[in-house]
């Protein structure tokens, strides 16, 4: 029930948005566009526009909600609100053509690695749903992102992210080690969050798997990346309870080994 109000409810948000000129698409995207959905997940929508929206006609889709921000520019420029009739969130994020684009040149044309994440906005197109596309635009796109995962892209991932995870002078391990020395757990969760953005970055490229974003990504590990670590939730949970240099290293060594099975160290 849960699942087909909330596909109804996108279908109607984005027939809404669908008689805006500027609107170029709209998709789904997020845990609503895979199998890892569950009651907490919100409607993820990117709107695709040719120029920006004037926020009173983003303010006319929400109306009547139970709660709304309209004009959000915290991460993208979006709009966020809870559907008075089914309770469900819907967080819509706006994105011109142009820029999009860009961002797919970026990795897949012009291969640049970015430290963490690299490959997320490619995933992201990739892997929606459309549900409007006035003249075939977004069909485009999508082609484009269904291409190979480039094998320049993927080395320069590697070289980017994983000499920071614990070979250069400024590592993260480094970097943790000192701040447990300073007594400080902010530093340290701050640079326990980064070091796993660079793992993941790196795991995910060594499989040529565009990454699937910041949420549930032991799960996506399990599904998209067969050369991983052997037990690497168990590796992780305990880098994540403790930290310590041992159990950092420990996790580390894991995708150290597959690197050099698949002759991918830098």
């Amino acid at each position: 029930m849960e699942t087909d109000s909330s596909v109804r409810l996108a279908g109607l948000v984005a027939n809404s948005y669908s008689a805006i000129p500027e609107v170029e698409a709209v998709a789904l995207a997020g845990s609503r566009a895979t199998a890892f959905s569950d009651e907490h997940s919100d409607i993820d929508l990117y709107v695709y526009v040719s120029e920006t929206i004037p926020l009173g006609k983003r303010d006319e889709i929400a109306t009547g909600a139970k709660r709304a921000e309209i004009g959000n520019n915290i991460w993208e420029p979006g709009d966020e609100w809870i559907d008075a009739d089914t309770g469900i969130s819907v967080d819509v994020m706006f994105r011109t053509t142009p820029w999009i684009e860009d961002q797919l040149d970026r990795v897949l044309r012009r291969h640049e690695a970015s430290v963490g994440y690299s490959t997320c906005f490619w995933y992201n197109v990739r892997n929606s749903q459309p549900l409007f596309d006035r003249t075939g635009w977004f069909a485009k796109i999508q082609e484009v992102a269904g291409q190979p995962y480039p094998e320049e892209l993927k080395r320069a991932i590697i070289a980017k992210n994983h000499p920071i995870l614990r070979s250069n002078m400024s590592s993260y391990v480094h970097q943790i080690e000192l701040a447990r020395e300073r007594h400080d757990p902010i530093s340290v969760n701050h640079r326990v969050t980064a070091l796993l953005a660079s793992y993941f970055d790196t795991l995910f490229a060594i499989n040529e798997q565009p990454h699937p974003g910041e949420k549930r990504l032991l799960r996506f590990a399990e599904q998209l990346c067969p050369k991983r670590p052997p037990q690497l939730e168990v590796l992780m949970t305990a880098a994540l309870d403790q930290p310590s240099t041992h159990n950092l290293n420990a996790l580390l060594d894991g995708l150290d080994a597959v690197l050099k099975q698949e002759n991918l160290f830098p």
